[in-house]
């Protein structure tokens, strides 16, 4: 899972991203308003950890344009040290998920980030899409331009993976295990599913997007970078 703090207090900041990283979280940071928000706009995070009290952009702003200009829908849980109903009321109507009030446990942290996450991926996610693909999860139906896509229970695996973190780079090491678990094949096992599963998603097509990213692992998206 793939985490952005935004923080001005460094000795905070530094805590939750050691904590994090220590949890297994992938953690990107900002220390002011405009820079989280130029990050949470241009890369693909699973949920923001957002402080309301920031240099050049508060958390109120941050929501509000990464939510009605930018058009993204990444879950955002609130840091402040405000406990008072009307602040939390802001937050939400602005578009945060959650609160958290300071001081906080970390570990209370990282039980509210599963929680949105859980409640993410159960909205809203009925059809994936990316450019004129589509992948129907309530009927496990694929189709592109239109056109049906006749897809094995493996490449429909790996198909709704790469769709769930598109734009993103899914790591290979990632993908083995998200598919195999612990008893992970031989390494050309992953190479061979991910040609069969491009035969049916980009070779009848002009357009690829299932894009391979050398030493690291795969990426679905409309363009290579």
């Amino acid at each position: 899972m793939r985490i952005l703090v935004v923080e001005d207090n460094v000795d905070i900041l530094a805590n939750v991203l050691d904590y994090l990283e220590l949890q297994g979280f992938s953690v990107d940071c900002a220390q002011d308003g405009l820079s989280g928000l130029h990050l949470a706009a241009t890369h693909h995070y699973d949920l923001i950890v957002l402080d309301i009290m920031l240099p050049g952009l508060d958390g109120y702003q941050f929501c509000q344009r990464l939510r009605e200009d930018a058009r993204r829908d990444t879950p955002i849980l609130m840091l402040t040290a405000r406990d008072a109903l009307e602040d939390r009321l802001k937050g939400l109507r602005a578009g945060a998920d959650d609160y958290l009030i300071k001081p906080f446990s970390l570990a209370e942290l990282v039980a509210r980030i599963e929680a949105i996450t859980r409640r993410s991926k159960g909205v809203g996610m009925t059809e994936l899409r990316v450019a004129d693909l589509v992948f129907d999860q309530s009927t496990h139906l694929a189709t592109r331009a239109g056109q049906p896509l006749k897809l094995n229970p493996m490449g429909v695996k790996l198909l709704v993976l790469l769709m769930r973190k598109s734009p993103a780079v899914v790591k290979r090491e990632v993908m083995e295990m998200e598919i195999w678990g612990e008893d992970i094949p031989d390494r050309d096992s992953l190479r061979s599913h991910i040609h069969q599963l491009r035969q049916v998603v980009d070779k009848p097509f002009a357009k690829p997007l299932i894009h391979t990213v050398h030493g690291v692992g795969y990426r679905l998206a409309e363009t290579e970078s």
